[in-house]
């Protein structure tokens, strides 16, 4: 149990730094309105995911968070991951970035595996 413990609080941090401290700290500078523009995407649509991005990473920190709000924070992320790498690969050609959210995608797997093994769900 230490062990999934260990794995999860360590996944769920580093989703919390990369999907929400580092979004909402860097949402304004001109690198971020330019990577939102460059795929397309008006300025608007970053500011929102921004909102939820931070909304999904305080669902999935806060420990009396109940547990479906967790799960719909997990599939949140998870279809931002796999969206991101659509986009950056219909953008920009089939390359390495294109598959740096599928790194993210994994260590939110491994975050939700441990999740539910801490939080097995009872009947």
């Amino acid at each position: 149990m230490k062990k999934q413990k260990i794995l999860f609080w360590s996944t769920t941090t580093l989703i919390a730094l990369f999907e929400g401290l580092m979004p909402a700290l860097t949402s304004q500078s001109e690198m971020a309105k330019e990577g939102i523009t460059h795929l397309g995407y008006p300025l608007y649509f970053g500011n929102a995911l921004v909102i939820f991005k931070v909304l999904g990473v305080l669902a999935l920190i806060i420990p009396q968070m109940p547990k479906r709000i967790k799960e719909w924070a997990y599939a949140g992320f998870a279809f931002d991951f796999i969206f991101a790498a659509i986009s950056h690969g219909e953008v920009d050609g089939v390359n390495g970035q294109t598959f740096i959210p599928f790194i993210a995608l994994a260590i939110l797997g491994v975050s939700y595996f441990n999740f539910h093994k801490i939080n097995p769900i009872r009947k």
